[in-house]
């Protein structure tokens, strides 16, 4: 069973991801187009053309464009059920409100399962005060699907809005026998409780959601009302617990800060129309865990047109923009979040991410910069910088960053593993292999069964002829623990090939092209081991496939080479010599 944690799902697919995934069905897969300007017009022909140029916009994962598009083909045929529907899903994806709100209207006679157009609505009409119309709205809410888990949170917080505590409590019950929901319904039965003035039942609720992993809008929601409730010691336990479970996070830091200074919190929720905010937020957020975007989202979308100050969840719009390739729509949401006194921080560190994957490396790398002189005592600035330095390729800068963060590290402890790491892939590239292997063998000190470290210094030693015996061992537990890891089980078949398996290097390398059958580097690997054992014409095949995708102009030369007069006399020798070291 999967549970529910306010901000995030553990495990597999949960009910909720099932449900909306296949009620939703039609929505466009994430792809990497690049979104025109918020006020770029684009050229639009025929309603045919624009519908064919909306549906390739959104198979690119292109919303502005295939919104604007499909709005134009629908102009043209405003009875296509179908055209309608998406369009109003794109409209709302893009935040555009009034848009999708007329869209959505214009839906609910014609469209047999309105269910996110009822929504809206609902959500609109609270947030416009109308809540005669919000109730009429939300009664039109169907009763299967995802209107399930939607209805009732619907029902809940309009009963709220009533002052109807016991309705609201009953409206909100089926959640609590859901398979996955039941902490959804703790916490929002504690929101409604508290709201209704019933403090002890609230507190009830509240300590049922409240664990060691609790994320962070629990722990804001339960930590605010201990603070306001005579708690203060044991809400500061619950920042203190989270600040240990994420100890590179500042967010909690403000909360700590004020309650240091006698200061208490105001209510989180303070209303009905805040409250079905966070219940938006929370649907959205649980479905982004669990990687479906495009309905988290929508979702985002409407918690902010409740609440346009829940800034959580333009945190979150921002990283489904961002990993969606819409970087400058993420920097945009980013930037709106620089002065938040819990989330500005983390909100720099990815606008400057979002930068570098703009290539405005310039900007990234200055803000990257200013962020690690403004807090001396941390090393995620750096780190981030570090990693810029090495996309770029610039190893020597990247490794000297990558020291400055350990110098500030002191005492090593395991989740620093990665920074040597970064630090050793930077030494290998400027042919510093001593210091890279020192890093590599002190990252697998801190943790000795991290699969990536044991493959990359078994696969090094495999290269280098050295240490094959241990290296093949190496690589061999990293398999194990990274069975379907194609750069891994390359690396066992490299190894088997030095120690002069050429039978059992086939086998291997074969599967690694399976499960990466572009990587130039496997399909050379393959080229030389069909050559070992005599499958001279298999061997071409397998150095052309790596001479069209090689990048690296040496490792072209070599496969130029091979294919010219096949493995030499002196490659063969290489490979003989390396067995007996």
């Amino acid at each position: 069973m999967t549970n529910f944690r306010g901000t995030n799902f553990r495990g597999g697919k949960t009910a909720l991801a099932v449900v909306l995934l296949s009620t939703v069905g039609w929505l466009p897969a994430t792809g990497a187009g690049a979104a025109p300007g918020a006020n770029e017009r684009l050229p639009l022909t025929s309603a045919t053309g624009s519908y064919l140029a909306g549906r390739f916009a959104q198979h690119q994962d292109d919303w502005r464009a295939a919104a604007q598009f499909m709005a134009h083909a629908l102009s043209a045929d405003p009875g296509d059920m179908a055209l309608l529907r998406r369009t109003y899903l794109l409209k709302l994806g893009e935040g555009q409100i009034d848009a999708a709100r007329d869209l959505a209207k214009r839906m609910l006679d014609k469209d047999p399962d309105p269910q996110l157009a009822i929504a809206l609505l609902v959500a609109d009409n609270l947030s416009r005060g109308k809540l005669n119309e919000a109730e009429a709205m939300a009664a039109r809410m169907p009763k299967e699907g995802m209107a399930k888990y939607v209805g009732p949170l619907l029902d809940t917080w309009l009963a709220v809005a009533r002052g109807k505590t016991d309705q609201a409590l009953q409206a909100l019950s089926p959640l609590a026998s859901a398979s996955g929901f039941a902490a959804l319904h703790d916490l929002h039965a504690a929101l409604v409780l508290e709201l209704g003035g019933r403090k002890d039942e609230a507190a009830k609720h509240y300590a049922k959601v409240v664990d060691k992993e609790a994320p962070l809008r629990v722990v804001q929601l339960v930590g605010s009302f201990y603070e306001r409730n005579g708690r203060k010691e044991d809400a500061r336990k619950l920042y203190e617990s989270f600040r240990a479970d994420n100890p590179e996070s500042l967010m909690i830091e403000p909360a700590l800060k004020a309650l240091a200074e006698g200061k208490t919190a105001a209510p989180v929720v303070g209303d009905a129309k805040q409250g079905l905010a966070e219940a938006m937020f929370d649907l959205g957020s649980a479905l982004h865990h669990e990687g479906a975007e495009e309905t988290a989202l929508l979702f985002g979308r409407l918690a902010l047109h409740l609440r346009p100050d829940l800034q959580l969840a333009r945190l979150m719009i921002g990283d489904i923009m961002d990993s969606r390739d819409h970087h400058a729509d993420a920097l945009t949401e980013f930037k709106a979040l620089e002065k938040d006194p819990v989330l500005g921080w983390a909100a720099r560190l990815r606008a400057t991410e979002s930068l570098a994957r703009l290539e405005r490396n310039d900007e990234a790398i200055a803000g990257l910069t200013q962020l690690s002189s403004e807090r001396p005592e941390r090393i995620d600035a750096l780190v981030r910088l570090g990693d810029l330095y090495r996309t770029a390729k610039r190893y020597d800068e990247a490794a000297a960053t990558y020291t400055k963060a350990l110098e500030r590290m002191g005492k090593l402890e395991e989740r620093h593993w990665a920074v040597l790491y970064a630090r050793a892939m930077s030494y290998d590239k400027i042919d510093r292999w001593p210091d890279a292997e020192r890093d590599l063998q002190a990252a697998l000190a801190l943790k000795p069964n991290e699969p990536f470290l044991l493959n990359y210094l078994g696969y090094s030693w495999v290269d280098r002829g050295v240490n094959l015996d241990k290296a093949k061992g190496m690589i061999e537990k990293a398999v194990e623990l990274r069975p379907k890891d194609g750069y891994i089980i390359d690396s066992l078949g490299w190894a088997l090939y030095r120690l002069g398996d050429f039978e059992g290097a086939v086998n291997k390398l074969e599967r690694a092209v399976e499960l990466k059958p572009t990587d130039a580097t496997i399909n050379d690997h393959l080229g030389d081991a069909y050559w070992r054992v005599g499958r001279r014409n298999e061997a071409r095949f397998q150095w052309n496939r790596a001479l069209r995708t090689a990048e690296e102009e040496p490792l072209k030369e070599d496969i130029r080479a091979k294919l010219d007069k096949g493995l030499t006399d002196r490659q063969a020798a290489q490979a003989e010599r390396a067995k007996v070291q």
